[in-house]
């Protein structure tokens, strides 16, 4: 029975003896009406009047007991047909409880299907998991005891076994890319050919994916981690990096990162290279180039270093090129050599930049150059020709203590301040052209000094 449904009344059975009881009242009822009727008609005087009386008495009589026989019928007929229908009411309630039982039943049957079939599917899901993942385990396993072979080909199988995992397993690509830089950390016999093609094949896989246009060709958020690695031809040109490191890392013959965009920092501390190319660089994040020694050419024109360089205490032997690079934050060359012809022509400096103790071994040109915060050349040491033609400085330029061994120039060179030269030194030379304002004393027979104006000794005499 359902919660709302009120409780019916227990049925009671009719006992037989109301029935006789009924019959008895009528026929008394009868009698009774019978017996007054007969009294009335035997006070007629006329015999005639009473027989007559007597029989409509003995009419009506019977009539009553005939109205309260057939009254108490209607009434038996009544409770039957009250019977019937709570008997069919009663029928109906069954009917529907045991079709709400059944509904139950069948739902409560579907559910535990249900179940069943979800904890099936869930253990052929965890089943079929299982398997694809000690596939996957065998497969990379495989591969890596492939790499670790003594067999150069075998080991080239190994790469390429690996760099396939990779790609029908997006998953498995950090890991992948964290096995082959740690490949190409470990040490290698010197001049071994066959791993030198090895190793220029790891390579190639890393950055074939880091340079990759399409989807399914390109491994994202790949972490380079090549601290002290070993590294051939490096090329990284039109790759995407992320937080690469190449700490320690030596590089031999030539080594690019053209075209290259780096998100996070891009760290090449006391790294090694030949010849570097990093043109059109794009970096997002801090790059570091602190202590690194460039063996030949280095050029990074048209870079931006959105935020900043640092590359202080380095050593470039060939020629250096930033012609064109833009600066965003604090720049710094402290303590850098530049040992060829250097030149930062058309450069913008953005954030301030700081060359203290730097060092121009050949000729160094910031021909149209732009700062627009502080510029530090503090006894920064020009061996060869200084040019600062039509550069602008809109803040403050420091060139204290600077030493220019050779000519200098500042031809239509702007500044929105008077540059501070205060103890600069610079050889004797008809060529100089300074900045307006500055004052040219004789030191000896083959130097001069310069002051800021207004401090200047008697006899001094202005820079041609």
């Amino acid at each position: 029975m359902a919660a709302d449904e009120p409780p019916e009344r227990q049925l009671r059975v009719m006992p037989w003896w109301l029935v006789l009881v009924g019959l008895l009242l009528a026929a008394a009822l009868g009698w009774l009406v019978l017996g007054l009727l007969r009294s009335e008609a035997d006070r007629a005087i006329q015999p005639d009047i009473r027989a007559t009386l007597r029989i409509d008495a003995i009419r009506t009589g019977l009539t009553v007991v005939a109205g309260t026989g057939g009254g108490l019928a209607l009434l038996l007929a009544a409770r039957r047909q009250w019977i019937a229908e709570r008997a069919q009411r009663h029928q109906e309630a069954v009917a529907t409880r045991d079709q709400a039982h059944r509904d139950r039943v069948q739902a409560h049957a579907e559910s535990v299907a249900d179940a069943a079939q979800r904890h099936q599917d869930r253990q052929s899901t965890a089943a079929e998991h299982d398997a694809a993942e000690r596939r996957l385990t065998e497969l990379y396993t495989r591969a890596v005891e492939l790499l670790g072979n003594d067999s150069a080909a075998v080991r080239l199988g190994g790469l390429h076994a690996l760099e396939r995992l990779g790609q029908d397993n997006p998953s498995q690509r950090s890991t992948i890319a964290a096995v082959l830089c740690a490949y190409l950390r470990m040490s290698s016999p010197d001049d071994e050919p066959r791993e030198t093609e090895v190793r220029r094949t790891a390579q190639r896989v890393l950055t074939r994916h880091l340079r990759a246009q399409d989807e399914t060709g390109h491994w994202p958020d790949v972490v380079l981690d090549l601290t002290g690695a070993a590294l051939v031809d490096f090329d990284a040109a039109g790759c995407t990096l992320v937080d690469a490191t190449f700490t320690g890392a030596t590089f031999t013959g030539t080594t690019t990162f053209a075209g290259a965009t780096t998100r996070g920092r891009l760290l090449l501390g006391s790294a090694t290279l030949g010849d570097v190319v990093f043109d059109g660089l794009t970096a997002g994040g801090e790059v570091v180039l602190d202590d690194i020694r460039v063996r030949g050419l280095a050029s990074f024109d048209g870079a931006e270093f959105t935020d900043g360089l640092s590359c202080r205490r380095s050593h470039f032997v060939g020629p250096t090129s930033f012609r064109r690079a833009t600066f965003g934050q604090p720049t710094s060359f402290d303590a850098t050599r530049f040992q060829d012809a250097t030149t930062f022509q058309e450069a913008v400096f953005d954030g301030a930049l700081s060359m203290e103790h730097t060092e121009f071994g050949g000729s160094a040109s910031f021909h149209s150059g732009r700062f627009a915060h502080m510029a530090l050349f503090r006894w920064t040491i020009f061996g060869a020709e200084a040019l600062f033609d039509r550069a602008r400085f809109t803040d403050a330029a420091n060139f204290g203590r600077a030493r220019f061994h050779r000519m200098a120039s500042f031809r239509d060179t702007q500044f929105s301040r008077p540059p501070q030269v205060e103890q600069a030194r610079a050889a004797v030379d008809p060529g100089h052209r300074w900045p307006a304002g500055t004052v040219v004393e004789r030191f000896d027979d083959e130097w001069l000094v310069l002051v800021d104006e207004g401090t200047s000794s008697a006899g001094g005499g202005r820079g041609a």
